[in-house]
């Protein structure tokens, strides 16, 4: 046996407090992993169940007499594909709007040459601190036309100012100064030089902001109550609040019951299953993106 295969085995044996540190660890992470999981698995498991064993206590490992009847009447609602597909159009619309601000803002300041980019900065921080209110807000809104309208969802915050800080460390971290001396000399403009050589070499910090913005728009639900008294143009959150928060089914789903039992019974079920369908789509679209996500959180989030 070679010298270097016994120093190997060295290193990788453990002493009896490492192995004690790392059994407490594991067990920490179980416990965090199941306060965590267990919530959404009980959802799941509660969407088909009968509410009654619910009530008594009976679901909290397995589903109980299964159902299905809360997902048919809520797939059979046409407000919730209506809720469903205003919600894809503000995510989406929303979501390039605000990368394609962030990055261009971000890129302009971690440029030296900007002239008084440091007023800029400070202008931008002033606003995380200081902001007018919700009334000057609605105002604002309601000036320039945008109510009942998708752009008074996206338009009043196109950008987030500490998304463009962690976008803007990003790029004075990863796109070196000498790539765009190069670039100069080859007759490159800034604009070309954005677009063809920093957005391809910046795809973690796009991950993280398209994961950031999306999840900001899919989940946001008071914009839109305060914006929007079409309900034709409400997305799937408003819709989910008023059958969590306010109780509010709708009558397309439970008008064929008679008794107020059957009712509230279906309710229940309906609760349940809105949660898993809104939030399907976001775990779907999350392990596309998970390998960008921590190398750019890291990068971005890195100050000096």
């Amino acid at each position: 046996m070679s010298i270097l295969t016994l120093k190997n085995k060295r290193m990788t044996r453990k002493s009896k407090e490492d192995k004690v540190f790392d059994i407490i660890n594991f067990f920490l992470v179980a416990i965090i992993l199941l306060l965590v999981v267990y919530p959404l698995y009980f959802i799941v498991i509660a969407s088909i169940s009968d509410p009654n064993m619910i009530y008594e206590g009976k679901v909290w490992l397995l589903p109980k007499e299964l159902t299905f009847e809360g997902y048919q009447r809520i797939f059979g609602d046409s407000k919730i594909w209506l809720g469903y597909k205003n919600s894809i159009i503000y995510t989406v619309v929303g979501t390039i709007v605000n990368v394609s601000f962030t990055l261009m803002a971000a890129y302009a300041l971690s440029r030296k040459d900007l002239y008084g980019r440091n007023v800029i900065m400070f202008l931008f921080l002033m606003t995380m601190f200081f902001s007018g209110g919700l009334i000057p807000t609605y105002l604002v809104v309601k000036n320039l036309g945008l109510l009942n309208t998708m752009w008074a969802l996206i338009l009043p915050k196109a950008v987030a100012v500490w998304n463009v800080i962690v976008a803007k460390t990003f790029f004075e971290s990863s796109i070196p100064n000498e790539l765009l001396e190069a670039a100069r000399i080859d007759g490159c403009s800034d604009v070309k030089f954005f677009s063809k050589i920093v957005l391809p070499l910046s795809k973690p910090i796009v991950a993280v902001m398209v994961l950031f913005y999306a999840v900001g728009h899919w989940n946001s639900y008071f914009d839109a109550l305060i914006y929007l008294n079409n309900e034709n143009l409400y997305p799937l959150q408003l819709i989910l609040r008023n059958i969590l928060i306010q109780n509010q089914a709708s009558t397309m789903m439970i008008s064929d019951l008679d008794s107020l039992a059957a009712k509230q019974r279906v309710s229940e079920l309906i609760k349940y299953g809105v949660i898993i369908v809104a939030s399907i789509p976001l775990l779907i679209v999350y392990p596309f993106v998970q390998k960008y996500f921590v190398k750019g959180v890291m990068i971005g989030g890195i100050k000096g």
